[in-house]
């Protein structure tokens, strides 16, 4: 069992900025893909971010430029920073952890932008 431990949502207005944080266990931090997911009630988690061990990022087509995901390999922390959000950027966070074709996930964090 892989633990990721999330932290940085919450409840903000539109045009504000969040930072979502996540912990991994170092052995894998180094070596892993990590991302960002989100979700909402009845839809597919979609993909918001994500970034290689060697910092190549891929983002989701409804983030245009407002999002930057980073990695901290000092503290094996990922981050996403979230500026201009959105009512619609609404969701539970998950962090992903992938290796060898195997993907972990967070617990999730909420984020809600009010309008």
């Amino acid at each position: 069992q892989v633990m990721l431990v999330e932290s940085g949502g919450g409840l903000v207005q539109a045009g504000e900025s969040l930072r979502l944080s996540c912990a991994a266990p170092a052995r894998l931090f180094s070596v892993s893909r990590m991302g960002w997911y989100r979700q909402t009630p009845g839809k597919q988690r979609e993909l918001v971010a994500t970034i290689t061990r060697l910092g190549a990022t891929v983002y989701g087509e409804f983030v245009e430029g407002r999002f930057t995901i980073s990695r901290d390999y000092a503290k094996n922390t990922v981050h996403l920073q979230m500026n201009s959000l959105k009512p619609e950027d609404t969701a539970v966070y998950y962090c992903n952890l992938r290796r060898t074709e195997n993907d972990y996930w967070g617990q999730g964090t909420q984020v809600v932008v009010s309008s």
